[in-house]
């Protein structure tokens, strides 16, 4: 029996994306999908809106896209998920459903979720509608925790922080899978850094860029020719008027700029041009940003909350994210010793080994194949009793 047989035996894998709308979410479904396409025991249909396509660029054209028509929204979102998705993996005889996200459709075949968005969010918001918002993900991803067939955490502090103090046999439904990192991000010809300062994230209150503003005042004291560049989608209206009302009081305009969200190209450059990332955030349950930077060589500095050391271990200096002053003190250290700049580069390179897309994408589709250990079974039978026939390179 040829491989020809596993075409109709593949486990049908829908890749529930319509959570994916920035950021980490897109970086992980453009990198893991391509790789996990080439399993040819995985046939995988990605679902979208048609808002989100533009974002994921050019797809794989092993992967089957479907794009969704419904009235874009958090309630429709979650209305369409909860009911039609359902629906149509029925139709679709799909295996597994996976949602890259806290929560997923409760009812879909054996879904898998990923705990990637820290709910600790919410006790740093005070808008009332924020707060509902965060309240609502919470109740979403406790119901999808006790529901899934399995979960996938990005970092040990996700699996610890987004489980609740569940007990231990619903804990084993969880592995700890941590991202990766392409290739393209390294650091390049050695070219001399120029006098900036990098945060790359979305501007969320989480991201805490008000307590980098106050530390960039300070350092400015000492370093008067320092700037500082943001890179990254202004998702939070209100909390960007928050940190533009800051520079303002500080008369340091001219000190920040805003590029907006850049492609990976750029961003690339941007890494391997400045002189210091700076990664400020208090609450991240991995951060793609951080071996982005490590693999370009980037002197590091972090927050020390959260996943932050896990995902760094002793490739940053670490400072306490609320303290604007510690923040400061740690930039100017940095600033002025080149050779401890040397220093942080060279074991950015080395713990970003540690990261790839393709130990991802490997140890996730392990987890897919799990969740539906009967079909997997039979598939493996199959193909173990074909070995002794020429493989027949096929396609979805």
């Amino acid at each position: 029996m040829s491989r020809e047989f596993l075409k109709s035996e593949r486990i049908r894998v829908l890749v529930n994306g319509i959570h994916a709308k920035s950021g980490g979410g897109i970086t992980y479904l453009r990198n893991i999908l391509p790789i996990l396409a080439e399993d040819l025991e995985l046939e995988i249909h990605l679902f979208v809106h048609r808002d989100q396509f533009s974002l994921f660029g050019i797809v794989d054209e092993r992967v089957r896209i479907h794009l969704l028509s419904y009235p874009n929204g958090f309630f429709s979102n979650l209305l369409w998920e909860q009911f039609a998705l359902p629906v149509l993996a029925k139709v679709m005889s799909v295996d597994v459903t996976v949602s890259p996200a806290n929560y997923g459709p409760l009812v879909a075949p054996s879904p898998i979720i990923m705990l990637r968005n820290s709910l600790a969010v919410v006790g740093k918001e005070t808008r009332p509608v924020k707060r509902l918002y965060w309240a609502g993900l919470t109740i979403m991803t406790a119901l999808s925790l006790l529901t899934c067939k399995r979960a996938i955490a990005v970092s040990n502090y996700a699996r610890k922080a987004l489980t609740f103090g569940i007990g231990q046999k619903l804990m084993k439904k969880v592995t700890i899978i941590h991202h990766g990192v392409k290739e393209t991000y390294s650091p390049g010809e050695k070219v001399e850094r120029c006098s900036y300062l990098l945060a790359v994230s979305d501007i969320y209150v989480q991201k805490n860029l008000h307590t980098l503003i106050q530390a960039l005042v300070l350092v400015r004291n000492s370093f008067p020719d320092i700037h500082l560049k943001v890179a990254g989608k202004a998702i939070d209206k209100g909390y960007l008027q928050e940190i533009n009302h800051s520079i303002q009081i500080n008369e340091i305009g001219d000190s920040i700029e805003f590029i907006g969200e850049q492609s990976a190209e750029e961003l690339l450059e941007y890494y391997r041009q400045c002189k210091i990332f700076v990664f400020p955030s208090t609450v991240e349950t991995f951060g793609n940003p951080l071996v982005e930077a490590m693999a370009c060589g980037t002197p590091v500095l972090s927050s020390n909350s959260a996943a932050m050391p896990e995902i760094l271990g002793d490739a940053a200096l670490f400072f306490d994210p609320l303290n604007a002053q510690e923040m400061a003190n740690c930039i100017e250290k940095v600033l002025g010793d080149e050779e401890m700049q040397s220093e942080l580069a060279k074991k950015s390179l080395r713990q970003a080994k540690k990261y790839s897309w393709q130990i991802t994408a490997r140890k996730t589709a392990k987890v897919i194949k799990e969740a539906v250990p009967d079909r997997y079974l039979r598939v493996t039978s199959n193909e173990n009793n074909s070995s002794n026939h020429p493989p027949v390179q096929t396609t979805p």
